[in-house]
């Protein structure tokens, strides 16, 4: 979707606004495309030079989900959010590869691409569980790790599926219609919060209709039997996970519960959880504000500036 840059800006202000957010300068990031392996990816960086913080989106969505998020950090830390393959501006896997090993190994190619080091690796839901998978791996190497509302045996439930059927949202005729639906899917957020999160995620088609920019095909069947046995095999690799851990709970979630975000925290060797309030799964759109005070209370306490 097009849209002059006073038109993005203005629609960021708004978001702002609502959230109740306040930072020194409203600027938008910079758009900027890598190559990891054989595939293209698109990422928003927000500058500055301190600690870097890397986001990765929940699935469905896209980098513009952290904008909020990013914007009143980026003044301390150096922030940067990558679209996922097969979604925002990345390219789709030609093969259908969306293996969580498959995301670890995009994630590492963007990190060394960029330099960043010891990264603050803050993922939600889909981008939760490949941050985990990346932290199996590096947490030596990461200041510490901020989980939103996802752990690795949270695999189901209505609130999945209704995430599941919402983001498989058939061609509409318009924006509009996808907000419609938006309001209904989500009826905490502002309607004006969502026609802006509508912006960066749906596309034309060639016949004039609009639809999710990401690749729905991601959800065969095959698909999901290989994500949900990759999640599985996660939780015997968690005690491994050396670095700080903050697990996010959206108070409203109908996906994580609080015994199974509690659960999970004290599955790691030095983890701990908290709740958001006036929040569901998408902590980061519903509430902003108060997963910024989550995050700023960790880094403190971690001893991370």
């Amino acid at each position: 979707m097009k849209m002059e840059r006073s038109e993005e800006l203005a629609m960021f202000r708004t978001a702002l606004d609502v959230a109740d957010l306040h930072p020194g300068a409203v600027a938008l990031p910079q758009d900027h495309q890598v190559i990891v392996g054989t595939m293209r990816f698109h990422y928003l960086d927000w500058g500055g030079a301190g600690v870097p913080i890397l986001f990765l989106h929940g699935g469905g969505i896209n980098a513009h989900t952290w904008d909020c998020v990013a914007v009143m950090l980026r003044e301390r830390f150096r922030c940067i959010a990558l679209d996922q393959r097969g979604h925002g501006d990345s390219e789709w896997s030609p093969v259908i590869d969306y293996r969580v090993a498959t995301h670890v190994g995009d994630v590492e190619g963007l990190i060394e691409a960029t330099k960043l080091d010891r990264p603050i690796v803050v993922g939600q839901s889909m981008g939760g569980i490949n941050a985990i998978a990346y932290a199996t791996r590096h947490s030596d190497r990461m200041r510490a790790m901020v989980i939103v509302d996802v752990a690795p045996e949270i695999s189901g439930g209505p609130g999945a599926e209704r995430i599941r059927e919402f983001s498989s949202t058939p061609e509409l005729d318009s924006p509009d219609a996808f907000l419609e639906r938006a309001v209904k899917f989500n009826p905490i957020r502002d309607p004006a919060v969502l026609r802006r999160s509508l912006h960066y995620n749906l596309r034309e088609t060639p016949a004039g209709k609009w639809t999710f920019k990401h690749d729905q095909r991601r959800r065969t069947d095959d698909a999901m039997r290989s994500f949900a046995e990759d999640r599985a095999r996660l939780v015997a690799d968690l005690p491994g996970i050396k670095c700080p851990t903050l697990v996010v709970r959206g108070a409203l979630s109908d996906v994580l519960t609080d015994d199974a975000a509690g659960k999970f925290a004290r599955s790691l060797p030095d983890g701990r959880w908290v709740r958001v309030e006036k929040s569901g799964h998408n902590v980061q759109g519903d509430n902003p504000r108060a997963l910024l005070d989550a995050m700023l209370a960790f880094f403190s306490e971690a001893g991370i500036s």
